[in-house]
């Protein structure tokens, strides 16, 4: 028996565990009623996103945006940018979709599907004015610490996604995770610290205190911002 080789996306190790739960009424809603406007399907193609939004613009993509409180606010006082949120948990991605369409929002689009994929093959080099990736699943404990998204292999795959200068905004309220991101990104050839090497960021006005946040505050962690420009 002649042994195959195991297809790469077969051997990843996933940074998220999808545990959908059931969405809403209104959730599913959104998808039957909003996902032609504000959706992507998936295609393993690089993407003409000026064509997309209908005009050329700097293009922010937020992986993990959750239920999209902070990509709502951000896209709706930030009109002069367009962006690209990228979610696996349906009912989060149902509940942004509703409140795009109330308001009308031209300057969002939406994957529902892995960021690693759709970075590898949606986003042409040097598209994305900025990345961020907000309070993602620390995998706090040891023996899960390897699915944690911010690796060198996915900071160097995202620099070549990054025009010149562009900026990735991490975010976390766990402090191993943060440490873990300093060393990670401080490492990478691709990336300045855009404070000062070794330094966290002050809190930019631009992140707004999620519901999310909120609660990781109540229960006493501390929030720890990370800002690096592509080099």
């Amino acid at each position: 028996m002649t042994d195959h080789p195991v297809p790469d996306h077969l051997r990843r190790i996933r940074s998220f565990v999808l545990r959908d739960g059931r969405m809403t009424p209104a959730q599913q809603r959104a998808f039957d009623d909003h996902w032609a406007r504000f959706g992507i399907d998936y295609t393993g193609c690089a993407q003409d996103f000026a064509t997309r939004f209908g005009r050329t613009a700097p293009l922010v993509m937020e992986i993990g945006f959750g239920n999209g409180e902070a990509l709502a606010w951000a896209s709706e006082h930030d009109p002069a940018r367009d962006y690209l949120g990228v979610e696996v948990h349906g009912p989060g991605v149902g509940r942004l979709m509703n409140v795009l369409a109330a308001r009308d929002a031209g300057n969002v689009r939406l994957y529902r599907h892995d960021a690693v994929e759709v970075l590898e093959n949606e986003i042409a080099p040097d598209t994305l004015a900025e990345a961020r990736i907000w309070f993602p699943d620390p995998w706090h404990k040891k023996r899960h610490n390897k699915r944690r998204i911010i690796q060198p292999g996915f900071v160097a795959q995202l620099a070549t996604r990054m025009a010149p200068g562009g900026l990735l905004h991490l975010a976390t309220d766990w402090q191993a995770y943060a440490e873990h991101m300093l060393e990670v990104m401080e490492a990478a050839p691709a990336w300045s610290n855009a404070i000062a090497p070794g330094e966290y960021a002050e809190k930019p006005a631009w992140r707004i205190e999620t519901h999310f946040e909120r609660r990781g505050l109540k229960l006493g962690h501390g929030v720890w911002d990370l800002l690096y420009r592509r080099v």
